[in-house]
């Protein structure tokens, strides 16, 4: 009895000790992980929606899957700090477009307030692969339209505020926009939800003569450090460069030194290749790349992820640098650091693998004026949550004439 108990317990352990040590290994990649100082090739373990180990060989034998991306970039999945998911007609569907180009978490950017939040979880939230994050518009109904963002009276910082303290798994911050009135009272209605809440706001406001609003008075003397403000490489939410002398203007460097952040936010109409060039050239980088994806720009100004970091590699940045600001930084900027933005060992499974193409490509800004470029990063395979989402080539399947494929004999 004592021998066929001992039996069993030796095969229990057999069988235990057969059993793969991960379900899924990335390998032979060049990882880049700026959170961990990691900039060199390494296998990539995962075990549920855990990464599980980070290494520089780990033995194939213990993964239920392996992938080879030998010659490709494994990242952190991007977090794409100016997503639209919900409110606006032009928002898209994030698994039809952000998966595919490396993006695991979309923020949506003020396509619902406090009043039609839970709508939005309840149709987009709660069915979506993709993580979506919310900064939540200080219009209570959303951005349903000039007439309702124009509404003062429906912006109402406590009810933000109480919305924000019920949902602060998903509501990271508070966005403003599109306030055709002169005058701040939009702004400052949000910053006043930012308090009551102690989370960010991102702008995304004009300043154009009739809006009696300039750049100077809003980085300094409105926004808090921490602040975000989005459209900046275009010449109508924040006047980046000197229009006469070429120079950046120095509250755009004072305004970084006290804490304001400045984001990407491409679109269909907010990057310019004269202001970004000069920006670049003069040390004025975005802190955080986003897209601003949306019906308009999916198909004009392609300005998705992999299309954003291209250009500013274009102008002039490292491929490390710009995985940074699609990574750790907008982690670190929504309160979201260090649950996501890294491939640390037991953080969650996302994962972009790319490749850089070189050749010719021309590159659009929003005017549609186009600057040629030799290099164009492109997104391979995405993994979310531990799972294959998008693969791109098929590099993760095996080939149809493996046996067994089909319950047939070769």
């Amino acid at each position: 009895m004592r021998l066929a108990a001992f039996s069993l317990s030796i095969a229990a352990l057999a069988a235990a000790q057969s059993q793969p040590e991960f379900d899924l290994l990335l390998r032979g990649g060049h990882v880049i992980d700026p959170a961990n100082g990691i900039d060199q090739v390494r296998d990539v373990a995962v075990k549920g929606t855990r990464i599980a180990q980070v290494a520089a060989a780990i033995p194939p034998s213990g993964a239920k899957r392996v992938v080879d991306v030998a010659g490709s970039y494994v990242v952190p999945g991007f977090i794409d700090l100016h997503a639209h998911a919900y409110g606006t007609e032009l928002a898209v569907s994030q698994d039809d477009t952000a998966l595919p180009t490396g993006v695991t978490t979309a923020v949506d950017c003020g396509g619902a307030g406090w009043r039609t939040f839970e709508d939005f979880k309840e149709t987009v939230i709660d069915h979506s692969v993709t993580r979506i994050l919310v900064f939540l518009n200080i219009v209570g109904a959303g951005m349903v339209g000039h007439a309702a963002e124009d509404n003062v009276d429906d912006m109402d910082p406590i009810a933000t505020a109480k919305k924000i303290k019920q949902y602060p798994s998903l509501i990271v911050g508070i966005k403003n926009a599109h306030f055709g009135k002169p005058g701040w009272e939009s702004v400052r209605r949000a910053v006043e939800a930012g308090r009551l809440s102690n989370t960010p706001v991102i702008l995304d406001n004009h300043i154009l003569t009739k809006m009696q609003r300039h750049t100077r008075e809003k980085l300094l003397e409105i926004l808090r450090p921490g602040d975000m403000h989005t459209h900046f490489y275009n010449d109508r939410q924040v006047e980046v460069i000197d229009r006469f002398t070429g120079k950046v203007q120095p509250w755009m460097f004072e305004a970084r030194k006290r804490g304001v952040l400045f984001d990407m936010g491409h679109g269909a109409g907010s990057f310019l290749w004269p202001v970004a060039s000069k920006a670049m050239e003069q040390g004025f980088p975005p802190d955080t790349i986003s897209t601003d994806l949306h019906k308009m720009s999916i198909l004009g100004s392609k300005a998705d992820m992999p299309n954003c970091i291209s250009k500013l590699m274009l102008l002039g940045m490292t491929l490390q640098d710009a995985v940074a600001r699609s990574t750790v930084n907008p982690a670190k900027a929504i309160g979201q650091f260090p649950t996501l933005g890294t491939l640390g060992e037991g953080k969650g499974a996302d994962i972009a693998v790319l490749k850089t193409r070189t050749g010719v490509f021309a590159f659009r800004d929003a005017l549609n004026k186009k600057r040629m470029g030799r290099e164009k990063i492109e997104c391979v395979l995405t993994v979310r949550d531990g799972r294959i989402v998008w693969d791109r080539d098929g590099i993760a399947f095996p080939d149809w004439r493996q046996a067994g494929d089909y319950g047939v004999p070769q």
